[in-house]
Order: C-alpha cells, then sequence, then structure tokens
C-alpha cells in the first residue's frame, strides 16, 4: 500500500511539472554562439509569448554522445522532474563512426526512462552525409523514426532539414548553425514539440 501510494505521488508531482527539458549536444548548447541566441532560449522567448509558464532546463553540453546523455538522464529527471524531454542526441555517435546498434540502445534506454516518470518525449532526428557509407548513413537516419514510431513519441524528422540547401547557414566548420539559422531551427522543432506540452 505504501510502494502504490509513493508511485502515485511520483506520478502526480510529474505530471504537475511544467519543466521542459532539453537534453543534447552542441546543436542545442549555442556552440560557436552568443548567449541567448540559440534555438533554445529563442523557444523559451516564444513560450512566453504564447503566455506559457514552462520553465526550460538546458542540459545540452557540446560533444556529448547519447551514452553521455544516457549516462546523465537519470539525475536530471530526479532533480527537475519534466513533464516534457526533447533528446538532441546521436549526431557525435555518428562523426565518431560509433555503432548504429549503440546508439539505439542508449536513445531507447533515454526514451523508456523519460516515459517511466510520466514524461513526454520529442526525438529529434538528424541525418549524415553518404560518405559515411550508403549503409550506415541509412542505417543512422532510420533509427529516428523507428523508435518514435515504435515508442509513440514526437519527432523531428531531420533538425538540418531546412538548412541544407542554405550554406551561408552554417559556420566555417560547416557543421554548426549560425546565429542567424537558429529561428529556422526552432520553427523545424516548434510544430512537433507544441503539442507535447502540458496543457
Amino acid at each position: 500500500m505504501l510502494l502504490l501510494a509513493c508511485a502515485l505521488h511520483t506520478a502526480i508531482a510529474y505530471s504537475a511539472s511544467k519543466n521542459l527539458l532539453v537534453l543534447g549536444d552542441s546543436l542545442s548548447a549555442e556552440y560557436g554562439l552568443t548567449r541567448g541566441t540559440g534555438w533554445v532560449p529563442l523557444l523559451d522567448r516564444r513560450l512566453k509569448e504564447e503566455k506559457r509558464d514552462d520553465s526550460i532546463v538546458n542540459a545540452s553540453i557540446s560533444g556529448d554522445t547519447t551514452s553521455g546523455g544516457r549516462a546523465r538522464l537519470a539525475p536530471l529527471l530526479d532533480k527537475y522532474r519534466p513533464a516534457t524531454v526533447v533528446i538532441e542526441l546521436g549526431a557525435n555517435d555518428a562523426l565518431r563512426g560509433l555503432p548504429i546498434a549503440s546508439t539505439e540502445d542508449n536513445l531507447r534506454a533515454m526514451i523508456k526512462a523519460s516515459q517511466a516518470v510520466g514524461a513526454k518525449v520529442l526525438l529529434v532526428g538528424m541525418q549524415i552525409p553518404p560518405n559515411y557509407g550508403s549503409d550506415y548513413s541509412k542505417g543512422f537516419a532510420d533509427l529516428y523514426p523507428k523508435l518514435a514510431k515504435e515508442y509513440k513519441i514526437g519527432l523531428v524528422p531531420f533538425l538540418l532539414g531546412g538548412l541544407m540547401d542554405k550554406p551561408q547557414m552554417f559556420q566555417s566548420d560547416r557543421l554548426h548553425p549560425v546565429a542567424a539559422a537558429q529561428p529556422i531551427l526552432l520553427d523545424t522543432v516548434w510544430p512537433h514539440l507544441k503539442p507535447l506540452l502540458p496543457k
């Protein structure tokens, strides 16, 4: 009976939260940008403009992989009790040529952990150039919609999709978007995120 009461209390606590946790890499951590100009801070402004009281926790770290995100997630869930979790990870796995099976296992674990505490999940998809090998590139791209369908979660098909024909929107490393591209990233994420936010 005590365990049931504790479980019910935890579920209520999470459902009452309006925290939005963003677990990402450099694409969400404002790499190479002036603080406050990235898509996550712009999301915070949009929420305020819409008179919403959601609180964003940006737990993104440049260079992070899915294994790093997986290791960091449990204490973040416990501390912030988010109603919504945005998982924007995997690009660094691919850049390092890590096994897709490992990336899938880590993403799967993060989705399940987030759902276990009652949070709604948005998975942010990534793609990589075909020079990594067509089989690897396709397997990596297919991973995100596969997991989104399996766990019935929200999906951004490709975070950088709106920038692929705009080379001027990338920094000199050709990997990270410039400040002018951040509103495009937000507009890419927003239609998939908004339905997941608490009413």
